[in-house]
């Protein structure tokens, strides 16, 4: 009776599936999203509603065309055409090969940013914290950053590019400070302070860059700051057009760290258990002031990291409006990577490639870039509610401690 028992037991799956087994949700949430974006590109093709309208016989290879050259031209524009990349491999031309993968390496520079984003919101989520202000501190970043780059002369590179970056980290780290503070003596809702902070940011950065600000280029009335020295600009590989530059090995590397941090050391851990039970948390004898306060300056230095990258390394000066949304994409890119920093960092390459490739999409395809919004919206609306994929496509229930991190009292 007990060895038929035994037996009748199922085995463990092999390693490999259990590995595979987080990536199931969100490859199928992308598929799935792709798939409504392809619908809503049909409904807005004026060849593919002509073909309804006068002849039915030539709907279908009208939806085919329709659908190929959008998501065509999305991957060409973001990865590059593969037949141009093999051409100009075998040509042995310099130039050609590296127009072949400048859409690839663009890709790469978009996708920069929100690594370090995505990283500042998933150590919010990890202390059970909900960090809005990513935006407004990675504003703070570029501030501080951009000052330290134009500022400070006759610098050799090895020390004024860490510098600039390290001023950038202080930036964030200081603005996401002040609500730590509030947060952990008061008790105030960080969602409120953080978004509060925002505002602030914005307008402090217009009038810095303003007319006679301290930050405005002399000699224009334009609100941008003056170039960064040479000596700050973060090293490119490739001569231009390409603009892929170091900030993505340094992004990489910071995700290293944070994933270190938090899964490796005493720190992390108690960061990580203060966001998932601060009462236990407390009986154990932490700290939840000192740990809410560490969480939310390291989220904030992250941020700031994104800042002094696009000033470093894309924009080399500040202009007003220079961010394009980083730190709200912050949000979704923590859940879509289930706030792990190796999920970030595949979600942020896969928003990046969207970026890049909406461009073009626009320009070959007709598709407003506002279709790579609305993918991008399905994409962590099948995330947030993974039953809708089980129901789609008939998978097992989630195991108990399967599923994403989110803060206390908003996503529990």
């Amino acid at each position: 009776m007990t060895q038929a028992t035994a037996s009748s037991k199922p085995s463990p799956a092999p390693a490999w599936r259990q590995a595979l087994q987080p990536l199931v949700i969100p490859t199928l949430a992308i598929f799935t999203a792709l798939v409504a974006g392809s619908v809503i590109i049909l409904l807005t093709d004026e060849a593919v509603l002509a073909a309804f309208r006068t002849d039915l016989g030539a709907a279908p290879a009208a939806i085919w065309k329709a659908i190929t050259t959008a998501y065509g031209s999305l991957f060409e524009g973001s990865l590059g055409n593969p037949a141009t990349i093999v051409a100009a491999l075998r040509s042995g031309d310099s130039k050609a090969i590296i127009e072949a993968f400048y859409p690839f390496t663009d890709s790469l520079v978009a996708a920069t940013p929100y690594i370090f984003a995505g990283l500042a919101m998933a150590v919010g989520f990890r202390a059970g914290l909900f960090n809005i202000g990513v935006e407004g501190q990675l504003f703070i970043g570029a501030i501080c950053s951009v000052w330290v780059g134009f500022a400070f002369k006759g610098l050799p590179a090895i020390i004024h590019i860490p510098l600039a970056l390290g001023a950038g980290a202080l930036g964030g780290a200081f603005w996401a400070l002040i609500p730590a503070i509030l947060k952990a003596r008061t008790g105030a809702h960080e969602v409120i302070n953080t978004m509060m902070m925002n505002y602030v940011a914005y307008r402090l950065n217009e009038w810095l860059l303003g007319d006679k600000g301290p930050l405005q280029r002399p000699g224009t009335a334009n609100p941008v700051s003056p170039f960064i020295e040479q000596s700050a600009e973060l090293p490119r590989f490739f001569p231009d057009p390409i603009r892929f530059h170091l900030g993505f090995f340094i992004a990489l590397g910071v995700a290293f760290l944070v994933w270190w941090f938090l899964f490796k050391t005493t720190g992390g851990f108690e960061v990580r258990t203060v966001g998932q039970n601060p009462n236990a948390a407390k009986y154990a004898g932490m700290s939840i002031t000192r740990n809410i306060i560490i969480a939310l300056c390291l989220s904030g230095a992250l941020a700031g990291l994104a800042g002094a990258n696009e000033v470093l390394g894309v924009n080399h000066n500040l202009a007003v409006a220079f961010s394009a949304g980083y730190g709200f994409d912050s949000i979704a890119l923590a859940l879509l990577g289930k706030s792990h920093p190796a999920g970030v960092v595949g979600a942020a390459l896969l928003f990046g490639t969207l970026r890049s490739g909406a461009t073009r999409m626009q320009n070959i395809a007709r598709i407003p870039v506002d279709i790579i919004s609305v993918i991008q919206a399905l994409v962590i609306a099948f995330i947030a509610a993974p039953a809708i994929i089980r129901f789609l496509y008939r998978l097992k229930a989630a195991g108990p401690g399967e599923g994403a991190v989110f803060t206390r009292g908003w996503g529990k």
